[in-house]
């Protein structure tokens, strides 16, 4: 300061003055310039974004972004709400690690309350990534998200202007600008986004103008010699899994999927001077919405209701020029969702097919003579029925049929009247892998049959009145209400009068059923042997000669609506290949689908399904996706049933821990999901060369910390194939291994005892059975059985002995020596090394395609 008169005086000769700090203090400058990162996924920017609050067709409120630093490569998720926003980081975190082969480090978005779950806090920190949040009241700290966010709503207000489109497509419009933005270069990157991320230059000759008029061809379901052969539509993006084009139907206003269509690129909407516009309804009635297992991320301790970020959640990835879009054999096109009611139904486009749906259904009900018209009687109450909608797919994404089923609302019907017992039995999966390693064994042909609407077969003991069926009320008899002398789909009792019906018609041709397993039936003559195996409306029908199966055929359709399928391929989801004289059964299908739905998870391959190190306990802190756990045990559960009991110890023991699953549990989860990665080939083998049934049983004492109880494992192999096991932790406390091996020798005696049942009623078995040879390797377990008198005090170990003496003295079992390593429960009881666990699947009958 410098003055007449005045001394002349800096800055800082003066003192801090606290109220002019109070009174004029502002925002420091914020530097122009940040260094960019190079490495890929080193950090990562997200912000959220909202569009005046518009809804997309799909309710869709909100946007998310996710900027990688290095590359600006960018990711675009819709979403309902901002509490998708922690969902939408785990299917991000996935992908880009999968893809990328590398970690997200550091994570940088403003301090918006979705940022702020404790999920977030806790998935952040249990994968090492660093989250990084800028100030509070300083949006400026996060510039470069909110900058691509404006960046691609500008590209989308453009869009939307040019084509005159409706506001409710801005979901499509933005995934499609988030794909362009990726292949563009920018002032501050000259090299594309794309090839940063890729490797590649980008290929850009498929891209078409958004907005603009298409006609795509005509789906073969409704194709027809004469009439148009293509569909006028509008052009709005590009599908999201397959390499094919999105377009808005011009007559029904659905989005549709095809790689085969023709572009007007100067044509638009508004250009158009049509009399019939495109109806754009406000809720998406498109692409059916995906599964997708995901915990609502809130401040709230409870465990929420899970729910789905739905089927236009993923930006596009499409790659690939024009001249690959017309080599691939791709046609995948989704029209409405599956009609909720009747009057859906009839008001779809589709109306006409599903029309037809529903008279062939009402054909086989009135054909079946499922009901008769007739006034209700005082006092009854008749109960409703509902139709239900289904497509069915071909394996490229094409519709194959529309399918339409009267069900009865049997949640009405009042047990002691309406109902009384619903108990049906279902094959066991051991008896099909019985029946499978038999037939190996001995050559045996195998065929397979479909019931169609099984369950209308039944004949009803209750006197039920159901409401005549929305759309098929008789006229003049509107009053009248269907007495039904039949069963129908949905009530209690279905189940059970189809299976009783389907056995007295079989039984009076001759077959009688198994004791030891109600679904299987046989009949011998002089020419041929002839089983059939039932699992609800499935059948497998196997016999020594193909006169047999022929008659079997032309007996039951003549007394069903049967569909022949041939020889075996697929029953109950698992493959059936037959390779000379040997017979396999794959799951790796379904192995695949598990691994698809888990991916978010970053599955590595492992060469054993559960580490040896680890001893897993109950977890004392707060469940972690309790409900994801369980529908992971639950999708591993159904491959260790089926054909693989290589997981069974590991599956076992985590399903112990489905009530408040914690971290370790999730990584032993994640360990099992990638030895299955590994191991997905494996097939269960059965060959004509081994023709002994023999059994394994091994125990593992106190291997529960908590309890003090120990694990059962036991195994039957039969045509060098496993066809029965089970890993379970025991019911009572064990005071020594000797008794825990009691308790699973007991518990492979019962099987032993029902196989041995099972083979002798099927009359393809050589009777009498000569003794099931029980391997166990505890030489003190062994001199216990050959000891008729049990001197030991605790009783339930006493009835155990008792039982073995008994099953050892029939005949039934004889028990043998067998050294640990040679023992195939072994693996069932406890976790082994990598040699073992390769030694041990093989001789289980586990063979590489």
């Amino acid at each position: 300061m410098q003055a007449k008169g005045m001394l002349t005086l800096d800055k800082k000769d003066f003192e801090k003055c606290e109220t002019c700090v109070r009174s004029k203090f502002t925002k420091k400058p914020f530097p122009s310039v940040k260094r960019r990162n190079t490495s890929l996924l080193e950090l990562i920017h997200s912000d959220i974004c909202e569009l005046n609050g518009i809804l997309t067709r799909g309710g869709r409120r909100y946007f998310i972004t996710f900027c990688d630093d290095s590359t600006r490569y960018l990711y675009v998720y819709l979403l309902k709400s901002k509490d998708e926003a922690f969902d939408a980081f785990k299917v991000y975190k996935a992908e880009v690690e999968n893809q990328q082969e590398k970690r997200i480090k550091i994570l940088h978005s403003d301090r918006g309350g979705e940022y702020f779950s404790r999920e977030f806090d806790a998935f952040c920190e249990e994968n090492g990534i660093k989250h990084e949040r800028t100030s509070p009241f300083t949006p400026q700290q996060n510039g470069l998200a909110k900058r691509k966010n404006r960046t691609l709503v500008e590209m989308v207000n453009c869009m939307l202007n040019q084509s005159g489109l409706p506001t409710n497509l801005w979901g499509e419009a933005l995934l499609t600008a988030c794909h362009i933005h990726n292949r563009i270069t920018s002032r501050v990157i000259p090299t594309s986004p794309y090839e940063l991320w890729k490797g590649r230059k980008p290929e850009i000759d498929y891209m078409k103008v958004w907005g603009c008029v298409a006609y795509y061809r005509t789906p073969d379901p409704k194709r027809s010699k004469l009439g148009d052969r293509a569909m006028k539509s509008i052009f709005v993006g590009f599908a999201m899994n397959s390499v094919a084009y999105r377009f808005l139907d011009n007559e029904s206003g659905v989005i549709v999927e095809s790689r085969d269509a023709d572009f007007f690129e100067d044509k638009f909407l508004k250009d158009s001077e049509t009399t019939n516009p495109i109806s754009i309804p406000s809720t998406s009635r498109d692409v059916p919405e995906p599964s997708r297992y995901i915990e609502e991320p809130r401040r709230s301790t409870r465990t929420r209701k899970e729910k789905s970020l739905g089927d236009d959640f993923v930006s596009y990835l499409v790659e690939g020029s024009q001249k690959k879009v017309t080599r691939e054999v791709i046609f995948t096109i989704e029209f409405e969702d599956d009609p909720k009611t009747f009057s859906e139904a009839m008001s779809s486009r589709d109306a006409h097919l599903w029309k037809e749906a529903i008279n062939d259904e009402m054909d086989s009900i009135l054909g079946n003579g499922t009901w008769e018209l007739d006034n209700l009687p005082k006092g009854k109450i008749p109960i409703g029925s509902k139709w239900i909608f289904k497509k069915k797919y071909h394996p490229d994404g094409s519709i194959s049929a529309y399918k339409a089923r009267l069900v009865a609302k049997g949640y009405r019907q009042r047990e002691g009247i309406d109902y009384f017992d619903t108990y049906a039995p279902v094959a066991r999966i051991s008896s099909i892998r019985t029946l499978i390693a038999i037939s190996a064994l001995k050559g045996l042909y195998i065929h397979q049959m479909d019931v169609k609407t099984a369950f209308l077969n039944g004949y009803l003991n209750e006197e039920i009145y159901l409401e005549q069926p929305e759309g098929f009320v008789v006229p003049g008899q509107e009053n009248k209400v269907c007495r039904l002398i039949k069963s129908l789909y949905g009530l209690k009792q279905a189940p059970k009068q189809w299976h009783e019906r389907f056995d007295t018609t079989v039984t009076n041709f001759g077959f009688r059923h198994n004791g030891a397993d109600r679904c299987i039936y046989s009949k011998c003559t002089s020419d041929y042997t002839v089983v059939i195996c039932l699992y609800v409306d499935d059948m497998l029908i196997i016999s020594t000669d193909l006169e047999g199966i022929s008659e079997t055929k032309k007996y039951l359709s003549s007394n069903f609506k049967m569909k022949d399928l041939g020889e075996v391929d697929t029953i109950l989801g698992i493959k059936v290949k037959r390779t000379g004289s040997q017979i396999s059964l794959s799951q790796s299908h379904y192995i695949e689908k598990i691994l698809t739905k888990f991916q978010h998870l970053n599955i590595k391959e492992f060469n054993t399904p559960f580490d040896s190190c680890v001893k897993l306990g109950a977890n004392s802190g707060r469940a972690v996706a309790q409900l994801e756990y369980a529908s992971a045990i639950g999708s591993m559960m159904y491959a260790m049933h089926c054909t693989r009991p290589d997981i069974a110890f590991a599956v076992s023991k985590l399903s112990q821990h489905t009530i408040n699953p914690g971290v370790e549990h999730w990584k032993a989860v994640s360990r099992v999901l990638g030895y299955l990665k590994r191991t997905s080939k494996l097939e269960m083998t059965y060959m004509s060369s081994s023709g002994i049934l023999e059994g394994y049983s091994d125990a593992s004492w106190i291997d529960q910390t908590s309890d003090s109880k120990s694990t059962s494992g036991w195994i039957f192999t039969l045509a060098g194939g496993a066809i029965s096991w089970a890993s379970k932790r025991q019911t009572c406390i064990a005071h020594s291994t000797m008794e825990a091996e009691f308790i699973a020798l007991a518990a492979a005696g019962k099987e032993a005892e029902w196989i041995r049942d099972l083979l002798s009623d099927i009359r393809l078995w050589d009777v009498p059975m000569p003794s099931i040879p029980m391997y166990c390797d505890s030489e003190a377990t062994l001199s216990k059985v050959y000891n008729a008198v049990y001197n030991g005090k605790s009783r339930h170990i006493g009835l155990r002995h008792n039982y073995v003496r008994q099953l050892f003295e029939n005949g039934t079992i004889k028990v043998v020596f067998v050294k640990s390593s040679k023992n195939l429960a072994d693996p069932l009881t406890k976790p082994l090394t990598r040699d073992l666990v390769g030694t041990t699947t093989r001789d289980m009958g586990l063979k590489p395609q």
